[in-house]
């Protein structure tokens, strides 16, 4: 076994013996215990009571961010004419056609949201097995297949995350940056947990929220009280 070092030693001392903790306590927990030399990404974990094999238990959908990511998105647009100069002009990073699907089919995939026009659809139709696993193809539901690609680049850009849950029925994404300021950050925890809460598929059944965890790029994780980040704790 891997000798731990003295941070990551410190670490697992802090947060031994806490489970089920209070949004607040869990937000300083985090915070407090990113040490590295570089911003760390606060990341949250949500396990649902769902099996996103069947459709009806599908969980996905988007979410802005109250204080944004604290990360620098870059963009991609497939659209063409008057819509690709619009995407230019919003700020995407990355706009083309058939170009810009062989240079994702060669592999090199430099962004981090994409975004397409409906008419682009018959060009991302082929770029299914490379995109779909890793969440990047655009879909109307979340807004991301749309003729307003302005405003869907402005709103990739000011920190509006998509989510999905994987087969396990787990949904993860990363909600600000250890140097927000502990409000900021259970600000942004709250919204994202509100949403996943309102994208509940009409096939869960029982508990839909089953655990919530929060954790940093390179430190432990700790188990947050449900009711605690849903605002319905009687304690609070």
């Amino acid at each position: 076994m891997a000798k731990l070092g003295k941070r990551a030693k410190a670490a697992r001392e802090a947060f031994a013996g806490k489970e089920n903790v209070s949004i607040d306590e869990a937000v300083s927990l985090v915070k407090g215990n990113a040490k590295t030399k570089f911003d760390e990404t606060v990341e949250i974990a949500m396990n649902l009571g769902v099996d996103p094999r069947h459709a009806d238990q599908m969980v996905r959908g988007v979410v802005a961010l109250p204080n944004g990511t604290g990360k620098d998105v870059r963009v991609a647009v497939f659209a063409r004419g008057p819509k690709a100069e619009e995407a230019e002009a919003a700020g995407a990073d990355i706009v083309g056609a058939e170009d810009l699907m062989e240079t994702v089919q060669s592999g090199k995939i430099d962004f981090d949201r994409c975004i397409a026009t409906p008419d682009m659809m018959p060009i991302l139709g082929r770029l299914g097995k490379v995109l779909g696993p890793r969440n990047l193809m655009p879909n109307p539901k979340v807004g991301t297949v749309t003729m307003d690609v302005a405003q869907a680049v402005k709103d990739a850009k000011g920190g509006q995350v998509q989510f999905k849950a994987e087969k396990n029925g787990v949904v993860h994404a990363g909600v600000g940056k250890a140097s927000f300021d502990e409000a900021k950050l259970k600000e942004n925890v709250m919204a994202f947990v509100d949403a996943v809460s309102k994208a509940k598929p009409t096939g869960a059944k029982g508990s839909y929220l089953k655990k919530i965890s929060l954790s940093s790029t390179m430190g432990p994780g700790v188990s947050v009280s449900v009711e605690s980040a849903t605002g319905n704790d009687p304690a609070a």
